[in-house]
């Protein structure tokens, strides 16, 4: 039997994420793959749903670990950069978006909390900043829950003429720019 941690689980279970997508990750594929009997992935995580948490967290670390705002950003440029990032985050991951949907940022409250800080140190209301980080977040999610559940691309020949592709950077970036321009109109 192979000898293994929770980091090397967790990593394993994000390979077979990328592989076969979240609906086919199970532990007992995922034991397979470790070569190691299923009971013994218990050790590390007692239920799929704790397995899927830790996995979400750590296809989250590369907009988890990216730089803080400084009070010299400018709050609209860095909000934009931050909203960004968390689309690149989950779209480095196949349905990234699916395993991220309703996960709690338990490890990231501190990170949250001085990004909060310097929007209203920037002069964003508390509230609206609030309001403002949420519906980035859930725009964002929701967008690339779209874009990750569009099928071959090569299925748009299928469509009528008259029928426009979307362009989801384009459509991401349009909604970022409303979300945006109403919270500088409050501030």
């Amino acid at each position: 039997m192979t000898k293994i941690n929770r980091e090397a689980v967790i990593a394993e279970a994000l390979d077979l994420l990328d592989e076969v997508g979240l609906d086919a990750v199970s532990t007992r594929r995922l034991a397979k793959r470790l070569n190691v009997e299923q009971p013994s992935l218990y050790w590390y995580f007692r239920t799929k749903k704790d397995l899927l948490a830790a996995m979400a967290e750590a296809a989250m670390t590369p907009h988890a670990t990216a730089p803080l705002p400084t009070p010299d950003d400018d709050w609209r440029d860095w909000f934009a950069d931050n909203t960004r990032s968390f689309r690149r985050t989950l779209l480095m991951r196949r349905d990234g978006a699916r395993l991220h949907a309703g996960s709690t940022p338990t490890g990231d409250l501190d990170r949250i909390r001085r990004k909060m800080d310097f929007l209203v140190a920037s002069g964003v209301p508390e509230r609206d900043a609030q309001m403002a980080m949420l519906a980035a977040s859930r725009f964002t999610v929701g967008s690339v829950l779209e874009e990750q559940a569009e099928t071959d691309p090569g299925d748009s020949a299928d469509l009528p003429a008259d029928v426009p592709l979307i362009d989801h950077e384009s459509a991401f970036e349009g909604g970022l720019a409303l979300i945006l321009n109403g919270l500088d109109e409050r501030s």
